[in-house]
């Protein structure tokens, strides 16, 4: 059901209206203009969400790479979390994990025909990816978590809601997960409810929809998520695995923050799961090789470890893993689907978007005409 991973530090809550205090005079201050909000004369597609992680950004942005890269020179601009280096980044297809983060790294091997930048200042960012002779030619520019970015003014603001963590059931930092007070929600133009169970009831949708509440300037869209063919995380990445036995064990070792649809969807292949959850972005020591090791001896065979491709990208980089490990270990592909027969829709909202606010358009005026 909806909000069943929401779990509140009680405990904590004095110190989640602290926070509270905090954040409103910050909006306030953006609300009011006290504090400058930029927008740009390019379209700007900002994905985030209201919460610590977990609620699908990555396969969200990549599923707007797909959408507009066939027909617009396309940029993602991340701020590179747990990277090792500072300020601009453009990457390139030989930048590490370490360079630019996990995220960006994935998104860049997956579409080497896009830039990809990192910039935890995004308006510094921005100005890059429009003026510098490298970028210049940009289109549209996509922002990987910012949504409390509230310098930049995005033409487009989507809101991400993991289904089992609703915002309407959660609280601020530090006692629940909310990064702000769920009331930012109104700042959103495209609300999507994530990682639905693919067989969730019209009465589902509709007890959703009631929870939110939204105004009715923004549109509501459902996602579930859809997987790929797995592949051998080490290797030439051609060996692949095209289905789970019910016989089978399997490790599901991530370091996401909200692995369990994953783990409902793998349960519908095997009841046998032994979990091996880390910190989201975890980068993987030499105790963590010999634990992944020791867990994996321990499970009955046939065995094998799934993974998801950020986890990959970080797993790549560590020493230690036995061979069997090793040869085990598969990264899950993982995609989204809009649903409720709301694709086009969908689609059409943020291609006409695009559109409308391109530089080379008569309509661009820099500001949003979504």
């Amino acid at each position: 059901m909806e909000g069943d991973l929401v779990r509140i530090n009680e405990w904590l809550r004095p110190l989640s209206w602290l926070y509270g205090f905090g954040v409103g005079v910050r909006n306030a201050l953006f609300d009011m203009g006290i504090l400058p909000s930029r927008s740009y004369n390019i379209p700007i597609i900002n994905v985030g969400n209201l919460t610590v992680g977990g609620t699908g950004k990555t396969p969200h942005t990549e599923y707007l790479v797909r959408l507009l890269s066939h027909r617009y020179r396309v940029a993602v601009l991340s701020r590179g979390y747990k990277r090792k280096t500072k300020g601009y980044i453009l990457a390139t297809m030989e930048s590490s994990v370490r360079d630019i983060g996990d995220e960006p790294w994935q998104m860049k091997q997956k579409f080497p025909d896009i830039y990809v930048a990192v910039d935890g200042n995004r308006r510094r960012g921005i100005e890059h990816l429009c003026n510098d002779k490298a970028t210049r030619d940009v289109d549209v520019i996509l922002l990987d978590d910012a949504y409390q970015h509230r310098y930049v003014n995005p033409g487009v603001n989507i809101l991400l809601v993991d289904y089992h963590r609703m915002i309407t059931d959660d609280c601020l930092l530090p006692a629940g997960r909310l990064r702000e007070p769920k009331e930012g929600k109104r700042r959103a133009n495209i609300v999507i409810v994530t990682k639905c169970p693919h067989d969730i009831k019209p009465m589902g949708f509709r007890v959703v929809q009631r929870a939110l509440d939204l105004k009715p300037y923004q549109k509501l869209f459902f996602s579930t998520l859809r997987y790929g063919t797995m592949h051998q995380v080490f290797g030439n990445g051609k060996t692949q695995l095209t289905e789970i036995g019910s016989n089978e064990s399997v490790m599901l070792l991530t370091g996401i923050a909200s692995p369990e649809q994953m783990r409902i969807d793998i349960s519908r292949h095997t009841e046998r799961i032994t979990l091996l959850p880390f910190p989201d972005h975890h980068y993987f020591s030499d105790a963590d090789a010999q634990a992944i090791n020791q867990k994996f001896e321990q499970m009955p065979s046939p065995r094998r470890i799934i993974t998801t491709e950020k986890d990959a990208a970080r797993l790549k980089l560590l020493n230690g893993l036995t061979p069997e490990v090793r040869e085990s270990m598969y990264e899950l592909p993982i995609e989204v689907e809009i649903m409720r027969e709301q694709t086009e829709n969908f689609n059409d909202n943020i291609t006409g978007y695009v559109l409308k606010n391109s530089r080379n358009s008569i309509l661009a005026k820099g500001q949003n005409n979504f």
